[in-house]
C-alpha cells in the first residue's frame, strides 16, 4: 500500500507539477502579448487595436480612463463571437437586452465618449454580420473580440457630461 502511494507521489512530483508549471508559464507569456495596440496619428486621432478574446466595452473603458479621455467619437469594425445588444423600448423605458452567441463580423461600431456621474460613459451601437449574411443591430452592452477590432477615436478637447432624463428614460447630454 505505501509502495503504491509513494509511487503516485513520485509520478506527481515528475509529471503532473512540471507541467502544470510549463502551463502556467505558457500562458502568461500568452497574456503578456494579448495587449491593445494603439497609434496616435495626428493630435486627436487614434487607432486602437483591441485584444483577441478581450471585451470590447471593459477594454474601452479601461483604455479612456486610463488616458483621461473624457470625450470622442469612436468607429471600428472587426469580429466577435458573443454579443449582448439592447433594444430601448420607449412605452417601458427600458431596455430589452438580448445575447447572440456565434461568430458575426462587425460591419459597422459607432458612438460616442462622455462622461456620467464622473465616470466614462460610452454610447456605442453596432451592426453585426452573420454568416447567411443577415444582421443584427443595436445598442452595444458587451461583446467579446474573436478575431480582430479595430478602432478610430477622434479625441474632443472638452468634457461632455450625461445626465438622467427621466421623461425620455435615457441618459442625455447636459450641455
Amino acid at each position: 500500500m505505501w509502495t503504491s502511494l509513494i509511487m503516485i507521489v513520485l509520478m506527481l512530483a515528475i509529471f503532473v507539477v512540471p507541467a502544470v508549471i510549463i502551463v502556467y508559464l505558457v500562458n502568461k507569456w500568452i497574456n503578456t502579448k494579448k495587449q491593445n495596440q494603439e497609434t496616435q496619428v495626428k493630435d486627436k486621432d487614434i487607432i486602437l487595436s483591441l485584444a483577441n478574446h478581450s471585451e470590447i466595452m471593459s477594454s474601452l473603458e479601461a483604455y479612456c480612463k486610463g488616458k483621461d479621455l473624457k470625450a470622442g467619437l469612436i468607429s471600428g469594425i472587426g469580429a466577435v463571437n458573443s454579443a449582448t445588444l439592447r433594444f430601448f423600448d420607449p412605452q417601458t423605458k427600458k431596455y430589452v437586452d438580448k445575447t447572440f452567441s456565434e461568430q458575426m463580423e462587425i460591419a459597422n461600431l459607432t458612438g460616442n465618449i462622455s462622461m456620467l456621474d464622473g465616470k466614462v460613459y460610452l454610447h456605442l451601437h453596432v451592426t453585426l454580420g452573420r454568416d447567411d449574411y443577415s444582421t443584427i443591430a443595436g445598442h452595444l452592452l458587451s461583446a467579446t473580440v474573436n478575431g480582430a477590432c479595430e478602432l478610430s477615436i477622434r479625441k474632443i478637447d472638452k468634457v461632455l457630461n450625461r445626465k438622467f432624463d427621466p421623461e425620455i428614460g435615457l441618459n442625455v447630454y447636459d450641455f
